[in-house]
Formats: structure tokens, sequence, C-alpha cells
């Protein structure tokens, strides 16, 4: 555990779920860039006696250091609210300091403080600017943060247009922050989000249907090689009691498996709230209502009871945030194995350079390759 250090205190912090050997830290310059901001150490303090909102914090760490002002976090990650709740705890801070909002929920009427932890895809700033520029006022005090990576010329005509004047601070330990003034006169257009797009042909159940995505969803204005390539080379789906799309993006896996069998439970799992809104509404586009699929947002499969499922499908990530890892895909695999039955089978679709037939072997003893090509390989693992 590393500790943040504030002129409000000092705070013990982790990454969700905690790793004693995971190197990374809950916060970075950027955060602490954008503290000594509001603590006025490079200038005048801002004042937050009004409400404030803290979107994009990556582990909870802005909200737990600012909990004296009662903020609001708004993300689009389970993870995060989960690390939230922990740092939280681990600093003896009451939880309904803080209120825990999703990227889905409706914003606070009134914002007079609003941060912005710049994240990775500007689609999602995009969305978001949009929702929240109805809720702020002239007087509202706008500061986003970055690595310098992160903020780009785009980003910055994002905020100009959606909010009002912008501009920049000088660079420290590769941060940077972003001021923007809102201008009341300003039209608020609704958010572009979300979108959609047609499948193409020759990927079986779902050829030429609708795919629906919310803003920050993996490939969102098409279906990517990776699916693609799962999706040609799924294994047989009727007579399974219960799927999982697990990490299910926009739910095309998961809406293959209810179209070829409209008996089995399909259980669509993603740690983002974007993703599980994507899933959802693409499946009712395409799907009649009484269908038997259920949302879950959760750490990989830790909200599945054991023993309880036949079939995971997936595509794992290996990245969290702007880190490289194999972290979430292990704990997936992990988690995978604990929730299926004997006999019970998950396939995997990733890179080939990745390795997975290694880990997937070290667990469940076994693994075959059901299918390849120059950039992918599907993998078959069974419980047994």
């Amino acid at each position: 555990m590393n500790r943040l250090r504030t002129s409000r205190g000092e705070f013990g912090l982790t990454r969700f779920p905690e790793d004693p050997r995971d190197p990374l830290r809950a916060w970075d310059a950027a955060d602490e860039y954008l503290l000594r901001h509001l603590e006025g150490i490079d200038g005048e303090s801002i004042d937050l006696s009004g409400t404030v909102v803290v979107l994009g914090d990556r582990w909870g760490a802005l909200v737990t250091a600012l909990a004296d002002h009662r903020p609001v976090q708004i993300t689009d990650s389970y993870l995060t609210q989960q690390a939230t709740r922990a740092n939280l705890s681990r600093n003896k801070i009451a939880q309904d300091t803080v209120r825990l909002c999703t990227t889905m929920d409706a914003p606070p009427p009134r914002i007079d403080v609003l941060l912005i932890r710049v994240p990775k895809g500007l689609s999602l700033l995009e969305d978001q600017l949009h929702r929240l520029a109805p809720h702020v006022h002239a007087g509202t005090v706008v500061v986003g943060a970055g690595m310098v990576t992160e903020i780009h010329t785009s980003t910055l005509e994002l905020f100009e247009r959606t909010l009002g004047p912008t501009k920049t601070s000088q660079a420290a330990k590769k941060a940077r922050l972003i001021f923007c003034s809102p201008d009341s006169q300003m039209p608020r257009r609704a958010s572009p989000w979300p979108r959609s797009y047609t499948l193409p042909t020759g990927i079986g159940a779902v050829s030429g249907l609708t795919v629906i995505n919310h803003a920050g969803t993996f490939c969102a204005d098409r279906l990517d090689i990776g699916t693609r390539f799962f999706l040609q080379n799924l294994p047989p789906l009727r007579g399974r009691e219960h799927v999982v799309d697990l990490g299910c993006g926009n739910g095309v896996i998961g809406l293959a498996a209810t179209l070829t069998d409209s008996e089995a439970k399909v259980s669509f799992i993603d740690e983002s709230y974007q993703a599980l809104a994507s899933a959802e509404a693409t499946l009712r586009a395409n799907v009649d209502t009484s269908s038997n699929a259920t949302f879950l947002a959760a750490d990989g499969m830790s909200g599945v009871p054991a023993g309880t499922v036949d079939l995971v499908l997936t595509n794992p990530p290996f990245h969290t945030h702007r880190a490289r890892t194999d972290a979430t895909a292990w704990r997936m695999f992990n988690g995978s194995r604990a929730a299926l039955r004997r006999g019970g089978e998950l396939w995997v679709v990733a890179n080939r350079h990745l390795g997975y037939h290694v880990k997937l072997r070290r667990l469940f003893g076994n693994c075959e390759v059901a299918a390849s090509n120059s950039k992918f390989v599907v993998l078959r693992a069974v419980k047994r």
C-alpha cells in the first residue's frame, strides 16, 4: 500500500482488487497536480463549499482526499467504485461522505466544482461533458487533469465547444491541468451517443443485425477483428443451460448465444457500466424483451455462484487503463473455473502472442486450440 501525501492529510491507497505484488499506485502525477491546485499551493485555493463532482477518478484517490467536501464521484468503472469504498474504509472515512454514481446515472442538478480526470477514450469524455453541461453555471469551476500524453488539441477543443473557453497549465511531472470557464450562453446539445452500426455478414447468428454502443465501449464504430474471428468459431451453443459473455462489451457474443438457444440463461458481465448499457440495448434491439438475460457489473466472475455455468465466452483485456498486464485475464480465468460445472467449458479469443494457453493448461490441466489465424487464437479449456 502506498501513501498519498497532501496538505489535507496522508492517505493509504491501493487499486482494486488489492494485490501486494502490484507495483502500480492508485494515483499518479496528474492527481497530485490537481490536488495541489485545489489546495492553492500554486496560487489561490478553490472554494469547495458547493457541490463538488469528480468525473473519471481512477481508483478513488481524488474523492478520498476530498471526502471532507462530500464529493460526488461519477465513473464508468465497477472496479473504481469498489476501490473507492475500500480506500474510504482503509482511511476510516465514512462511506456516505462520497456519493457514488455511474456514468449512466443522472448527475446532480447543480454542479459548482467539476473535476475531470481525462479518460483514455475521447468518446466517453464527449458523452459526459454533454451530459454534465446543463448542470454547470457561469460560476462553476471546471478543472481537468491528465498526463501530457492524455491531453491533446482535440481534448481542449472538446471542452471549448461543449462548455466554454479553455486553456491549459504548464506541465509538471509530465502532467497538465485544463481550465475551462463555462459559457452559460452556449447552446447545450444532447450527447451524440449512443450510436449504432450494422454487423457484417458471415458471422453466424448475428449477421446483419444492429449493434448499439454507448460512449467508451470498445470498438464503438465497427466490429473488431478479434470478435469477428470469435463469432466465426464459436462452440455449439444449443443445449447450454447457462452461458456467460464475460467482458461482454456491446454484447454481440452473448447475443449470438441468445439467438441460438432462446431457452438458455445468458449472463452479460462487464466492469464497465457503459458496456453493460450497450449490451442491453443491443439485445433489446434484436431480441424479444422476454429473453432470459441478465446484466451484471462485476470483477470478472466474482458475482456468479460456483458450479452454475456451462459455458464462458470471453475476449479478455490485456491492459488496465494505460498499464499492460495479464492480471485481469488471470482473474477472469480463475473465476471462470470456479463458476463452471464439471464438464463446463471456457472459450477464449486472444492475440496469439499473449500465450494464454500456458496459463489455461496450468489452471485447468488442459487447453486446446479450437481455431487460429495469423493474429488470433481461440482456446478451449474444460473443467474436469
